[in-house]
């Protein structure tokens, strides 16, 4: 498509027909103020749980010798599984030329951004001394998997960070003259955010150029950021971590839950903000497919995860296979693999099940069944140790988390919710230019045939 249509009548008629109906959401009103202040004195209320472990140690929570890694570290996997939902939409649909990913592509973008930057702070809430923490980059080993993810883990947050802003500026500079009302600050920060955008054939090249670029490096990104937590466990002998799949196990997954995500985003801003012009019934069948495709890949490997060692069935993979199977962690274990994965998929195989509503809810267990699908892969295989406990209470080798531990975990997951609410109240949600150049490409084939 050629540049020269940014700056034709057509084109602005559409811009500005586009951003009076994206941009009346962008306001603090009374909502938003409600919203934030429900989470903020949640978020005080785990905090002041997080004080507590701070003070006492993490002896408040469910961890022991024998399960090290509990809740905190399920939900840092979930949350790096999940941040991979940019690369998934706007890398690698958007690099193959589909169009209908373009409204939902900062939706995506968002999320990555959201859970890639707690991500980190999780890990911070399951250390017992966190002062600690700059020692993972002053004395950080280059053999360890920890100081990899960590690397990998900052990278693909700040590159996230620059694909929500990159395509952003160009509403920022349509914006920041049609804020009538709003907050000083917000204005003020439009014109510095925008960085003197004109409109200019030159930048909308430059900014194409710089997004391509970003496009095809967070692809190696992502694979790295969960094929080295994967590497978190597999790199140990222990029964359930053994073993050389979880790195495309871990990616697959990870597709699974972020994009379930976006649907339930793309929902929330259909409804919310009065959208359905532009997350269109035909938006939500579409991603019902992708989330259709993804869990069958998903399943693909689920089964290949416990076949392999079912077959085998080496002394302690048999008892971590019995344990799921038919043991302590049965019900849940089925519960994920049944409500989470395949009843999903065979009621996204019918159409009317891939409509906005119907869709959110399916969502919504995946997402839910996500995160537990964490928790099987941390929690039950430490209840396995080498070595037997003997003289212990069974607390101590049986994990149960705490009221402490849960308050904790739910920070983090306030925290996701405020970074998205900030982002997507503060900032156009859907991208008015793209929409608009869309709109005129539309017309204009109509024109020529």
């Amino acid at each position: 498509m050629a540049q020269s249509i940014y700056n034709t009548d057509l084109y602005r008629e559409k811009l500005e027909s586009v951003s009076s109906d994206i941009l009346r959401n962008v306001r603090i009103n009374r909502g938003f103020i409600i919203w934030m202040m429900i989470l903020t004195v949640s978020l005080a209320a785990c905090i002041y749980a997080y004080t507590i472990q701070l003070h006492k140690g993490l002896g408040v929570t469910g961890l022991r010798d024998a399960t090290s890694w509990g809740m905190y570290i399920a939900t840092f996997v979930f949350f790096v599984a999940t941040s991979l939902i940019g690369m998934l939409i706007s890398s690698v649909l958007g690099l193959t030329g589909i169009k209908w990913i373009r409204p939902i592509a900062r939706i995506a973008e968002i999320i990555a951004v959201a859970f890639a930057a707690i991500a980190g702070l999780v890990i911070v809430s399951d250390m017992g001394r966190p002062e600690r923490l700059a020692y993972v980059f002053i004395f950080g080993r280059v053999q360890s998997p920890i100081l990899w993810d960590v690397t990998v883990v900052t990278t693909y947050f700040f590159v996230s960070l620059m694909l929500w802003f990159i395509p952003l500026i160009p509403d920022l500079a349509i914006a920041k003259t049609r804020l009538e009302g709003r907050p000083r600050f917000l204005i003020k920060a439009y014109e510095i955010l925008s960085v003197n955008w004109v409109n200019h054939d030159k930048q909308f090249r430059i900014m194409h150029q710089a997004m391509r670029i970003l496009l095809i490096l967070i692809v190696p990104l992502a694979f790295a950021i969960h094929t080295v937590t994967s590497w978190l466990f597999a790199v140990t002998p222990r029964a359930g971590w053994d073993s050389t799949i979880f790195g495309p196990y871990f990616i697959s997954g990870a597709f699974v839950s972020g994009t379930a995500a976006v649907i339930i985003a793309m929902y929330f801003f259909r409804v919310s903000y009065k959208l359905p012009k532009y997350l269109t019934d035909d938006h939500f069948e579409k991603i019902g497919r992708v989330l259709a495709l993804v869990s069958i890949v998903y399943i693909y490997f689920n089964i290949n995860e416990f076949i392999v060692p079912g077959y085998k069935l080496k002394a302690l993979d048999a008892i971590q296979l019995k344990e799921l199977f038919a043991g302590h962690h049965a019900a849940l274990f089925w519960s994920v693999q049944l409500l989470g994965l395949v009843i999903p998929v065979v009621l996204l195989l019918v159409k009317r099940m891939r409509r906005p509503l119907p869709l959110l809810l399916i969502s919504i267990v995946v997402f839910a069944a996500s995160w537990f699908k964490r928790y099987i892969i941390v929690v039950p295989p430490q209840e396995h140790p080498y070595l037997p406990v003997q003289n212990v209470p069974l607390e101590w080798i049986i994990y149960k988390p705490t009221v402490t531990e849960t308050a904790v975990t739910l920070a983090s997951m306030i925290l996701v919710l405020m970074i998205i609410t900030v982002l997507s109240k503060l900032f156009p949600v859907v991208p008015i230019w793209e929409i608009a150049e869309e709109e005129v490409a539309k017309k204009e084939e109509v024109h020529n045939i």
